[in-house]
């Protein structure tokens, strides 16, 4: 099993490595290859001699993740940077590390991409998304985690993440990722004041109109606090409330912390739209 499952996720990673817009010798390619599997491989002795016994596949995969994290590939692959050259090299390292995390996840069986920095300007974890086929959830954000709550602005906040979506789809599609592949999120909260979440939600058919599903997350978030005027665990009722008109402007995937109460209130929205087509036509 080790083997087979090892040589896949090689194969994964050198034709990644093939695809990305910048391209490297094919001697340094193998180079590369060589050194994480011989890193891997020996991971995986150490781990089984300390156990006395064979990693499973799941155990596996739990150590190839923390092998593909951003402090383990700086201590390992650091070295490599005067090889490389320093202007090289922190492309590299992104190329190595959405390679890395990607491959072990879509290998170990997740099936989505859940990407909330679709605002990126490198192409590298997109063309791994084509390379695997995996679904892609593409999230606005203005800004980046650290940054997006400091002061977001926007001319029209609608417009302006309905033509991101626009130009995403271009840049997904240019990258060999398929149409079907693709959901889009607005990022309710993220990179958003509180009247920007509501102006979203409120025209959010026209992001619908798109032709992609849309994803809705806004269970428990703090925008929903500051309205109603309650804490994290108390803003259920108000996320319901955005859950329906979500579902009634034809969003088609709902995040939910509270799922149970979300699917019944989606239940009940869909039995009431569906008498309201009956009725208007």
């Amino acid at each position: 099993m080790k083997g087979v499952f090892l040589e896949h996720i090689m194969e994964l990673i050198d034709r990644y490595l093939q695809a990305v817009k910048f391209s490297l010798p094919r001697a340094q390619r193998d180079d590369i290859i060589k050194e994480l599997r011989d890193s891997i491989l020996s991971q995986i002795e150490e781990k089984e001699a300390a156990l006395g016994r064979q990693l499973t596949k799941d155990e596996q995969v739990e150590l190839l993740k923390k092998l593909g994290s951003p402090m383990h590939l700086a201590s390992r692959y650091g070295k490599q940077q005067h090889v490389i050259g320093a202007t090289m090299f922190p492309i590299y390292w992104r190329v190595l590390k959405a390679a890395l995390g990607l491959a072990f996840l879509v290998q170990a069986g997740a099936s989505i991409v859940n990407d909330i920095a679709a605002n990126r300007s490198d192409e590298h974890m997109w063309r791994l998304v084509a390379e695997t086929q995996a679904g892609y959830v593409c999230m606005h954000m203005q800004g980046t985690p650290q940054t997006m709550q400091l002061q977001p602005v926007y001319g029209d906040v609608l417009n302006e993440v309905r033509q991101f979506f626009v130009d995403r789809f271009q840049r997904l599609k240019d990258c060999g990722v398929r149409n079907e592949q693709i959901i889009i999120d607005p990022g309710i909260g993220f990179g958003k004041n509180p009247e920007h979440n509501l102006q979203l939600l409120a025209g959010l058919s026209n992001l619908t109109k798109l032709g992609r599903p849309v994803l809705l997350g806004v269970s428990r978030k703090s925008f929903l606090g500051g309205l109603a005027g309650t804490g994290p665990d108390a803003r259920l009722p108000a996320a319901l409330a955005c859950v329906s008109l979500a579902i009634a402007a034809g969003a088609q995937v709902i995040r939910a912390h509270d799922v149970k109460a979300a699917v019944e209130t989606i239940r009940v929205t869909d039995a009431i739209n569906a008498w309201s087509r009956e009725i208007t036509n």
